[in-house]
C-alpha cells in the first residue's frame, strides 16, 4: 500500500508541471547559460557580462556566457527559443530581436524564430544608437557627412552587425530621412564592425554608446549624432538627429534578458527577482556606467509593453527598408 501511494504522488507531481518542481527542487540547481547571439566586444556582450557576474552571485550558480553569433543575431536567438524552457538557458539579447523574424518573412525564408517563444524577464538598458567616424574623417557635423554622402554616393560605406540589425536598421532610417546613399558591408557583430571602422575598412559606423564612447575618449573616433530623444549621458555635447532636423529617425538599442516561453511562473520570478536586485546594486551599475550604457532597468510587465511597442516600430522600419540580400 505505501508502495502505491509513493508511486501516485510522485505521479501527480509529475503532472503538476514544472513550475512546482523547480520550487520544491530551488531553482536553479546548477549552472546557467547565457546566450548573447553576438561575438565578444558589442554592446549586449559589453552589458551581458557584468549581469551575467552579478546573476552568479544573487543566484548562487554560475551564469556563463556563450557567444552564439550569426546572421545578425538570429542563429544564437534560435538556439535559445529552442532550449530546454527550464531556465538554465537564458538568452541576452538586444532590440534586434523584435526586427529579424519580419526580415525573413520579407527574404521569403522561414523565421529562425518568432517573438512569441519568449518570455520576457528584465530590460537593463535602453541607448540611442550613436552616429561615429573616425577622428581624421573629413566631417566635423552631421550636415558635412550628409552633404558628401549625397555629392557621393558610390563613394562611402558603413559597417552593421548584420542585415537587420540594431546598426543596420538604424542607418537605413537615416539614410531614408535625409536623402542619401551609402554601401552597407555587414558583420558578424559590432566588436568585427568596430575594427573594420577603426581599420579604414569602412566610413561610418550606427552603435550604442557602450561600443564606442572608450574610442571617443582615446581621440580615435568622433560622434556625429544620436538616435534618441534625450541628451545622452556619457556623450555630453553630442546632438540629436531630430535636433538636427531628421525626427523620424529614433532608435533605441536596448539589451534584455528573456527565457524560453515554457519557462514556469516560478522560474521567471526568481530571475525577475534576481534581475531587479542587482539592477539597484550600485557596483552594477557604475560598472555598465562606465561602458557607456546607464541602467535603464524594467521589470517584466513594464518591459513587455514597452517591447510591444517597440516591435510595432521596427516591424515597420524593417518593412520600410525591404528585401535586402
Amino acid at each position: 500500500m505505501r508502495s502505491f501511494l509513493v508511486a501516485g504522488f510522485v505521479a501527480m507531481l509529475s503532472l503538476l508541471g514544472p513550475g512546482l518542481a523547480v520550487a520544491q527542487g530551488g531553482y536553479p540547481d546548477r549552472p546557467i547559460t547565457m546566450i548573447v547571439p553576438f561575438p565578444p566586444g558589442g554592446v549586449a556582450d559589453t552589458v551581458a557580462r557584468p549581469v551575467a557576474e552579478a546573476l552568479s552571485r544573487e543566484l548562487k550558480q554560475p551564469v556563463v556566457i556563450e557567444n552564439r553569433a550569426g546572421a545578425g543575431g538570429a542563429l544564437g536567438i534560435g538556439v535559445a527559443a529552442r532550449a530546454q524552457p527550464d531556465g538554465h538557458t537564458v538568452l541576452f539579447s538586444l532590440s534586434s530581436i523584435s526586427i529579424l523574424p519580419e526580415a525573413d518573412k520579407i527574404l521569403g525564408r522561414k523565421p529562425a524564430y518568432q517573438l512569441n517563444q519568449f518570455k520576457p524577464v528584465a530590460r537593463f538598458t535602453a541607448d540611442p544608437t550613436v552616429l561615429v567616424v573616425r577622428a581624421d574623417a573629413p566631417w566635423k557635423t552631421l550636415a558635412e557627412f550628409v552633404e558628401d554622402a549625397r555629392k557621393n554616393p558610390a563613394r562611402y560605406n558603413y559597417g552593421s552587425s548584420g542585415n537587420y540589425g540594431t546598426m543596420h536598421v538604424p542607418m537605413e532610417m537615416l539614410k531614408s530621412a535625409a536623402h542619401f546613399r551609402m554601401t552597407h558591408i555587414p558583420f558578424t557583430g559590432a566588436g568585427p564592425a568596430m575594427v573594420a571602422l577603426l581599420s579604414e575598412q569602412v566610413d561610418a559606423l550606427a552603435t550604442g554608446p557602450s561600443t564606442v564612447v572608450q574610442h571617443i575618449k582615446s581621440g580615435k573616433l568622433r560622434a556625429l549624432a544620436h538616435w534618441g530623444e534625450h541628451p545622452v549621458q556619457s556623450l555630453p555635447g553630442v546632438p540629436s538627429l531630430a535636433e538636427l532636423g531628421y525626427p523620424s529617425a529614433q532608435f533605441a538599442q536596448w539589451s534584455a534578458l528573456f527565457v524560453p516561453a515554457g519557462a514556469s511562473d516560478a522560474v521567471v520570478l526568481r530571475l525577475r527577482e534576481a534581475s531587479r536586485k542587482i539592477a539597484s546594486d550600485p557596483a552594477l551599475q557604475q560598472t555598465v556606467e562606465r561602458s557607456g550604457s546607464p541602467v535603464a532597468y524594467l521589470d517584466a510587465p513594464q518591459f513587455q509593453a514597452y517591447w510591444d511597442k517597440d516591435a510595432s516600430v521596427m516591424t515597420e522600419a524593417v518593412r520600410r527598408i525591404g528585401k535586402v540580400e
